[in-house]
């Protein structure tokens, strides 16, 4: 057990775009933690990055309160950072484009953008249920 990384899982909100889905999320800690943030991650689903504005190709949430350059605390709480990633999911920040083609759609067709996501929800769905059934 490595007590520097967690697993974690965010569920995507009711009624929201990504309801439905549990998002599998690692955060890797330093020794230097709380001075310095976790870095948080998705895992791939099915082989692609989340389908989000804000979430680099490599699974990276860019979020300003991960970041300590900008809104990073060390008063931050764990469960804070998970539930602003959460809330990132629903509410993307078009000011911090991570991903260019979910940027692109978000900002000029949603209803586009929207289907996406409801493909990756089903498709992790899915991938939830074969780990199920294992």
């Amino acid at each position: 057990q490595n007590v520097y990384k967690w697993n974690c899982g965010i569920p995507g909100r009711a009624k929201g775009p990504w309801e439905g889905g549990t998002y599998a999320l690692t955060m890797e800690f330093t020794e230097d933690y709380p001075s310095k943030p976790p870095k948080c991650k998705f895992v791939v689903v099915s082989g692609k990055p989340l389908f989000h504005p804000n979430i680099y190709p490599s699974g990276t949430v860019c979020l300003s309160i991960l970041n300590e350059d900008e809104d990073w605390k060390p008063a931050i709480t764990i469960r804070q950072i998970l539930l602003g990633i959460q809330d990132l999911l629903d509410n993307p920040n078009a000011a911090s484009p991570a991903q260019e083609e979910p940027y692109r759609l978000f900002s000029t067709d949603k209803a586009e953008y929207l289907r996406r996501v409801k493909k990756q929800v089903s498709e992790v769905a899915v991938s939830a249920g074969q780990a199920t059934a294992k």
